[in-house]
């Protein structure tokens, strides 16, 4: 069998405020507690299980999701409706922009935990740079 990343646990001041904010995002459901966990399944198999932790134990991860075209037609229109402050970049520098890094386009905002999230079209190194003669 080959290795494959099955779950991850993401530490929230909500369990169900951050599962459900992903979810409206990404256009996707979240699924019914489980334990202390509200788990939120992507289409390749990998599921998110949202914890309640005390806020001051929260260190902020990075979640970075690959996205088709349309996918991120929708996800970026849910983004800008709901009014969440997006970037080009992981550091804030480029409010309100987006990128379009490796042929694709991407787009950086923050969960109400202030995990980092990422969606992108292409991913990195995917789309060759032009060599100089």
């Amino acid at each position: 069998m080959s290795v494959e990343l099955n779950h991850t646990i993401v530490h929230a001041r909500d369990n169900h405020e951050s599962a459900a904010f992903l979810a409206h995002v990404l256009g996707l459901e979240a699924g019914p507690e489980w334990g202390p966990f509200v788990p939120l399944a992507t289409s390749n198999g990998v599921t998110l299980d949202f914890a309640t932790v005390p806020a001051e134990s929260i260190v902020m991860q990075h979640y970075a999701f690959l996205v088709s075209d349309e996918e991120f037609d929708a996800a970026f229109a849910r983004i800008r409706q709901a009014g969440i402050t997006y970037y080009a970049d992981p550091h804030g520098g480029e409010p309100g922009e987006i990128n379009h890094h490796h042929g694709g386009r991407g787009v950086y905002f923050t969960d109400p935990a202030g995990h980092g999230m990422e969606i992108i079209t292409r991913p990195y190194g995917s789309h060759e740079q032009p060599t100089e003669s």
